[in-house]
């Protein structure tokens, strides 16, 4: 019953190659299913549940496909569609699957982190997807090895596998539930044990999970957003609950707390770019999060203007609130090229500012006389930001005055997102006086603190990146690879 058959599906391409990113990315999303039954199509309905998270990572790929306990794994460098082929996916049979999509920091994307990673164990086969990022993994790393644990990847989702086959002697729920207790950071796991598919959220909350079931079916779908959901014809049913443990099998759903807390530090970077505008996460709109976020923007710091642009895709629902607000025209003053990819190392600066032109174009005729309100979601390094006003004056623009949907990003996060160091901020070293002379912008102003907490309902989220307080103490310096 613990049979498995991996087909590794490398794809020959320059991934590898690719400048640090001018946003911060997130690092993975995860999608399963289950039924008692054999599932119509099960493979190529987690390939469509990936398709909808591939914002969440473009690096690799992977689904496990669980034909009644036995376990096969798909996985590969690269994009979903080019990692997976649809007639061969439409073949494979079984009752559930999970799947995995990842972003990893440059020079650490490689085919053997790609997920689900897989292990035996005297409870079964177990095939794992993680989101999120630990911050002990080194030391729990260091003991498993001490202990003669074997490691084939890099990544600290190997420490979670290691960490359950050593505990396997316990029973599942013990094994599991010991485990998520020994690890600590930022997770949502799914995993599937023999025929049994599992579901863990970190006790704090910090990555997205969420339940959904297929209308007119018993079959149940798990997702880092509610829009994977939507793409297999889920309803959304709940979210998982931080420091919640829930199993699912042919006897039903049994779910309990693992880490009993009434504390929450949900990420709140994931309302202001990383998820879809189309995902509900634990009960908030994202959509309706960027637009308030655009509104309250409008009366932080008014300005004179023409018309209002959003930086596409993520800038735009901040920009659409900001014009509804203030009263200023939106319009669609910059295009983004559909296939332009993430910017490869390019040998001269010349070549790398032409590269910025063939992902925006701005809209002579929308932008040429006019002062301009730029709407971002946030600002990082700020090297995009100044390419992106000198396009716009170039375009004719008179003014452009820079809002950003965020507040000032100032530190690191250590819990799944891509800021290698605070050294790359610029907000860690320079006043909003000097970020906006920096850029080239007439006027620049960030969303506050006070106002986002306002848009979100409350304190119970991870601010980190902002304030440099972290929501978990004793976070290890290291730079293993994340998920």
């Amino acid at each position: 019953m613990q049979n498995k058959t991996i087909k590794i599906h490398p794809i020959n391409n320059l991934r590898n190659a690719v400048t640090p990113s001018h946003k911060m990315e997130e690092e993975c999303g995860v999608f399963a299913m289950y039924d008692t039954k054999q599932i119509d199509n099960v493979a190529y309905a987690a390939y469509c549940g990936l398709f909808a998270l591939q914002h969440r990572g473009q690096e690799s790929a992977g689904i496990t496909i669980a034909n009644f306990g036995h376990l096969e794994t798909i996985k590969g460098m690269g994009l979903v569609n080019e990692v997976f082929n649809v007639d061969e996916l439409a073949h494979k049979m079984g009752n559930a699957a999970i799947g995995h999509v990842r972003y990893s920091t440059t020079g650490s994307s490689n085919l053997v982190n790609a997920q689900p990673l897989f292990a035996q164990s005297v409870m079964g086969a177990i095939a794992l997807a993680h989101n999120g990022n630990l911050v002990n993994a080194n030391q729990l790393r260091h003991e498993l090895e001490m202990d003669g644990a074997i490691f084939q990847t890099s990544s600290d989702s190997e420490v979670i596998l290691n960490l359950l086959a050593k505990r396997a002697k316990l029973g599942l729920e013990k094994a599991i539930s010991d485990t998520c207790t020994t690890i600590r950071g930022a997770f949502a796991l799914v995993m599937m044990i023999g025929n049994k598919l599992i579901a863990v959220r970190d006790p704090l909350g910090i990555r997205p999970l969420c339940l959904g079931k297929i209308r007119g079916t018993e079959t149940h779908v798990l997702a880092s957003e509610s829009c994977a959901l939507d793409i297999v014809g889920a309803d959304l049913v709940r979210d998982i609950e931080p420091g919640e443990l829930l199993i699912i099998d042919e006897t039903g759903f049994k779910s309990f707390k693992y880490a009993p807390t009434n504390e929450r530090a949900s990420c709140s970077f994931e309302y202001i770019y990383f998820s879809r505008p189309d995902s509900i996460l634990d009960g908030l709109d994202v959509y309706h999060v960027r637009e308030s976020a655009g509104r309250y923007l409008a009366h932080q710091k008014p300005v004179e203007a023409d018309v209002v642009v959003g930086v596409p895709d993520s800038g735009i629902v901040a920009a659409i609130g900001y014009s509804e607000e203030s009263g200023i025209q939106y319009s669609m003053g910059l295009v983004r090229s559909k296939y332009m990819g993430r910017s490869f190392i390019l040998p001269s600066q010349s070549l790398r500012e032409q590269a910025v032109k063939l992902k925006l174009n701005p809209m002579r005729k929308v932008i040429a006389g006019k002062r301009v309100i730029l709407v971002d979601d946030s600002l990082v390094r700020g090297t995009t930001a100044k390419k992106l006003i000198k396009l716009l004056r170039e375009a004719g623009a008179t003014e452009v005055h820079f809002r950003l949907a965020s507040p000032m990003v100032k530190s690191e996060c250590y819990f799944g997102v891509d800021i290698s160091s605070k050294e790359e901020l610029i907000a860690s070293r320079m006043s909003v006086d000097e970020i906006c002379r920096e850029i080239g912008a007439d006027s620049l102003d960030f969303l506050s603190i006070s106002n986002q907490r306002k848009i979100l309902g409350g304190e119970q989220f991870c601010e980190g990146c902002f304030t440099a307080t972290y929501p978990i103490k004793d976070i290890e310096n290291h730079q293993e690879d994340k998920c």
